[in-house]
């Protein structure tokens, strides 16, 4: 694991699991996983792509909460999990958001962190840090 580790834009969540955030087209190192957010390629291994517009917000929450759901017990699980979008900045930061509130951060605390942890400007718009209120959170990290 320590090479996922070292990867550009990996992050550990806070309530464990190591999940890499990128562009689509960045040429990266294969992943076990993938959260797609945007149109365009998709990488070669298994992958779940969610109709989500650029600096927007997804198209269908129950879907999207499903895929963070799904990227979360596969990233505490210690497979090598991944999220992209065009930029890899609004709309993976935001899901990076997701999974820490997932974890139990509230939401604010949840943007701070992955801003600290991931890309300064993640989580871009308003209606992104909106949509994160709507997330349920889980029993803060231990």
């Amino acid at each position: 694991m320590s090479d996922w580790a070292a990867e550009r834009g990996v992050v550990q969540l806070p309530g464990g699991g190591l999940v890499r955030g990128r562009r689509v087209d960045d040429v990266a190192g294969a992943a076990d996983f993938a959260l797609v957010l945007a149109e365009g390629p998709v990488p070669e291994w298994p992958h779940w792509r969610v109709r989500w517009p650029d600096f927007w917000v997804p198209l269908d929450r129950a879907d999207a909460l499903d895929a963070l759901r799904e990227v979360r017990a596969r990233a505490r699980a210690g497979e090598r999990v991944e999220i992209a979008c065009r930029g890899g900045v609004g709309r993976t930061g935001t899901a990076l958001a997701a999974l820490a509130v997932l974890d139990g951060l509230p939401p604010g605390d949840a943007v701070r962190w992955v801003r600290s942890v991931y890309h300064r400007r993640a989580v871009e718009t308003p209606w992104q840090r909106w949509w994160l209120r709507g997330v349920p959170r889980s029993a803060p990290p231990s």
